[in-house]
């Protein structure tokens, strides 16, 4: 019973495991898209299977597309290492061997005092999202001034602001300025999850291979006894159409019995 149930799990496996194949997405450490001169940076590529033949690779505004461990970075698996200097600033992603390309992300190395540190990927709505201004000798928990798309939207005494629950609206340019410097401009994306459909039969789909497996299970038993409740039918069928014609010789005897003695 249990090789009958194994065929549909196995296949439920395969279809689900299918559905989670061939994704990759690039993560950078610390998680963040501005950096100081000589400030090292570490990119991976966390790619759904194997992720062999992955690799780190940038497009910049001086040296155009190429591949970590060449004249940049040092190459550790599917991994990279970099030291960074301003010409290192371009956007940086994953591809494999065949082509396929992950997420890309922007990096920005700045020579000044000043950076603004927000997340390097986008976020989500509904997230809970802290952007610091950064000193590059001094303290952080400074009074900053923090500017989305050229307006003054917040000043705060710690050096950061925070959103508790960020929206489609709070997408855009920021940057930020303290009384020693201004960061770079710094674009935050904001993704809508997608919402999932229902299934059109959601209950039969989900339990399907459960129920087959069920049904293959106990077929047996239902077939069994249906088997017994027909002989159960037959013999008392047989029985209560035996006693009519027992009696019934009984009375012929008696009637020839009766015949004689009078005779």
């Amino acid at each position: 019973m249990e090789r009958t149930c194994l065929p549909f799990l196995l296949l439920s496996t395969l279809v689900y495991c299918s559905l989670g194949q061939g994704g990759a997405s690039l993560s950078i450490s610390p998680d963040r898209s501005q950096f100081f001169k000589y400030e090292t940076v570490s990119l991976s590529c966390e790619v759904q299977g194997n992720s062999a033949g992955w690799r780190v690779k940038r497009n910049t505004f001086s040296g155009g597309s190429s591949d970590c461990g060449g004249k940049w970075g040092k190459p550790q698996g599917s991994s990279c290492n970099v030291s960074l200097i301003p010409s290192d600033s371009g956007v940086y992603w994953c591809e494999s061997g065949s082509g396929e390309h992950s997420n890309a992300v922007n990096i920005t190395v700045h020579d000044g005092a000043v950076i603004l540190e927000r997340p390097a990927l986008p976020v989500t709505e509904g997230d809970y999202v802290t952007l610091r201004c950064r000193h590059k000798r001094t303290p952080s928990d400074l009074t900053a001034d923090f500017y989305k798309d050229g307006s003054l939207i917040r000043t705060e005494t710690t050096g950061e602001m925070t959103i508790p629950a960020v929206s489609k609206s709070d997408e855009g340019l920021y940057k930020c300025t303290i009384s020693k410097g201004e960061s770079p401009e710094s674009w935050m994306t904001v993704t809508v999850p997608t919402p999932i459909p229902s299934p059109a039969v959601p209950v039969l789909s989900m339990s399907l291979p459960r129920l087959l497996c069920s049904l293959l299970v106990g077929s047996p038993y239902l077939l069994v006894t249906i088997i017994l409740l027909v002989k159960g039918c037959r013999s008392r069928a047989q029985g209560e159409t035996r006693v009519p014609r027992k009696t019934h010789q009984d009375q012929l005897g008696r009637s020839c019995k009766g015949e004689l003695v009078l005779n």
